[in-house]
């Protein structure tokens, strides 16, 4: 598995732990740099996990166009970019499969993240319509969509609620907690198993999905 990103010794120290074979330095947003990246691979990509994101919390009135523009530029475009990039090589060999990690937040509204909902919604339809393009050329293109997981993304969040509001830590995170019907933060192991599963052969005929990882919140 070759992972890809911005920041160079962060890669490494996934690949020193064992978490992947190999990496590649590239901004998802760059598309052109990310198309020499993905050209310069030593191997063909037939999986892709496209699972780049940020996300920007403000009341809707605050958000300025640059926010909007940041929030689909990775969001949305990372997607859109390195799909470009590895679609051609799939459809040649005829297969591949395409999974867009999204989120809750493209399946329904939540407040204060107008930008970021407005992106992932972007990235389900996305998916969706890329998925009939290429029915019949043995590459598949689903969305996984996990609520809020106990990840880097949302302990960042907690901070800010934390920082913004005085609350404590813990009542912060119920505030989160309390949209996921189970009451707890989805692990990332278990979006993991979903995307593993959206990979095998046995998910041939899954396609243009939206798949809620949310302890039954969607």
């Amino acid at each position: 598995m070759t992972i890809l990103g911005r920041d160079a010794g962060r890669l490494h120290e996934v690949v020193a732990a064992g978490d992947a074979h190999a990496f590649t330095v590239a901004d998802v947003t760059d598309r052109n740099g990310l198309g020499h990246a993905v050209a310069a691979l030593p191997r063909s990509v037939d999986l892709l996990i496209a699972n780049a994101g940020e996300a920007l919390s403000k009341p809707f009135a605050k958000m300025a166009n640059s926010d909007f523009a940041a929030m689909l530029g990775v969001n949305l475009m990372g997607v859109v970019n390195v799909a470009q990039a590895v679609l051609p090589g799939m459809t040649e060999r005829g297969f591949g499969r395409i999974v867009a990690v999204a989120s809750t937040a493209g399946l329904k509204g939540y407040p204060y993240v107008t930008a970021y909902c407005a992106a992932k919604h972007a990235v389900i339809g996305l998916v969706r319509s890329l998925a009939l393009e290429t029915a019949r050329t043995g590459v598949t293109v689903n969305a996984v969509c996990p609520g809020f997981t106990d990840t880097e993304l949302v302990a960042t969040s907690l901070d800010r609620i934390v920082a913004k509001t005085g609350r404590s830590r813990d009542d912060a995170l119920s505030e989160l907690t309390k949209h996921n019907p189970q009451g707890r933060l989805v692990l990332p192991a278990e979006v993991a198993d979903a995307v593993l599963w959206l990979c095998g052969a046995g998910a041939g005929s899954v396609t243009g999905q939206a798949i809620a990882v949310a302890g039954g919140e969607v």
